[in-house]
C-alpha cells in the first residue's frame, strides 16, 4: 500500500491507466499498490511466466529483453520512472512476451490483476484507459515492424539513441548523457543489428563529433545532427557509411 499523498497521486495521474480518473479511483489504485525493490541485476519477472501483476517504475531503470525460438536475446526496450511493465499481458491474461530486469537500483509499485479488473468493474473510466493502452502499444509495436523491415540500420540506432535520449536523457556541457548504463551489445539486440555494425556506426558518428561514447555510456553531442541521420533528412553532411556487400545489414531484395 502506497500512501495517499501528493506524491502518488501525481504519479497515479501521470499513468495512461489513470487518465481522468477521480479521486475516488485514485484512491483505490493506491490502496490496492503493493511496493517493490530491486536490486540492480534482479529479475522483476520473466518471459512466459503468467501475468499476474503489473507494475509502475517509480525509481531506477528496467531493460526489457526477449528470447526468439532461435535462443538470441533481442532487447525490446528500456523503462524507467512512470513507465509500465506488464500490463499488457495482465490486461490481456496473456504470459509475459518479456523479461524484465533492473539495470540500476530500483522501486516499483505492483497491482495484482484480479484486484485491478474489479476496480475497472468500479471505475469504468480505467476500463477505457485499459483498451487505449493496449491500442497504443499494439502502434508502438507495429512502429518498431516496420523500422525494422524498411529502413537503413543507421536511421534505425539513430532513433533509438534519440528514443532513449527523451526517456533517460541530462544535459551536460559535452550535449545529452543517456544517464543509464547502455552498452553498443544493448544498442544492436534493440535496433535488430550486429554489434559489429553498430560499433562501425558509432566511430563514424564519433569522428563527426556526433556521439561520444564509452563502455556502458553514450552522449549525444549533436542532438540535431543525429536527428537529421534518424528522419532522413536532405544533407551536406557526408554519408555515416558506405553499405558493404558482405555486411549482413545491407538490405537484401
Amino acid at each position: 500500500m502506497i500512501d495517499a499523498d501528493g506524491g502518488a497521486s501525481a504519479l497515479l495521474r501521470g499513468l495512461g491507466l489513470c487518465k481522468g480518473l477521480d479521486e475516488a479511483g485514485l484512491a483505490a489504485m493506491a490502496a490496492a499498490a503493493q511496493p517493490r525493490r530491486l536490486a540492480a541485476g534482479d529479475f522483476l519477472l520473466y518471459q512466459d511466466q503468467p501475468a499476474e501483476r503489473f507494475y509502475v517504475v517509480t525509481r531506477g531503470r528496467l531493460r526489457l529483453s526477449q528470447v526468439t525460438a532461435e535462443g538470441h536475446q533481442v532487447i525490446m526496450g528500456f523503462v524507467g520512472p512512470g513507465g509500465a511493465v506488464g500490463i499488457i499481458a495482465v490486461l490481456g491474461g496473456i504470459d509475459f512476451p518479456v523479461s524484465a530486469e533492473a539495470v540500476e537500483e530500483a522501486e516499483l509499485l505492483g497491482w495484482e490483476g484480479a484486484a485491478v479488473a474489479q476496480l475497472m468493474l468500479q471505475h469504468p473510466r480505467l476500463a477505457v484507459n485499459g483498451m487505449a493502452v493496449v491500442a497504443g502499444r499494439f502502434r508502438h509495436v507495429m512502429d518498431q515492424l516496420r523500422e525494422l523491415s524498411t529502413e537503413r540500420v543507421e536511421r534505425r540506432i539513430a532513433r533509438a539513441l534519440l528514443r532513449l535520449a527523451n526517456q533517460a536523457g541530462r544535459r551536460t556541457e559535452q550535449g545529452i548523457l543517456i544517464d543509464m548504463p547502455l552498452s553498443r551489445q544493448d544498442l544492436a539486440e534493440m535496433t535488430g543489428t550486429t554489434l559489429f555494425t553498430v560499433s562501425r556506426t558509432m566511430k563514424a558518428w564519433e569522428g563527426r563529433g556526433i556521439v561520444r561514447s564509452g563502455r556502458m555510456e553514450v552522449c549525444i553531442c549533436q542532438p540535431h545532427a543525429l536527428a537529421v541521420i534518424a528522419e532522413d533528412l536532405a544533407t551536406s553532411e557526408p554519408t555515416t557509411s558506405t553499405p558493404d556487400a558482405h555486411d549482413p545489414d545491407v538490405p537484401r531484395g
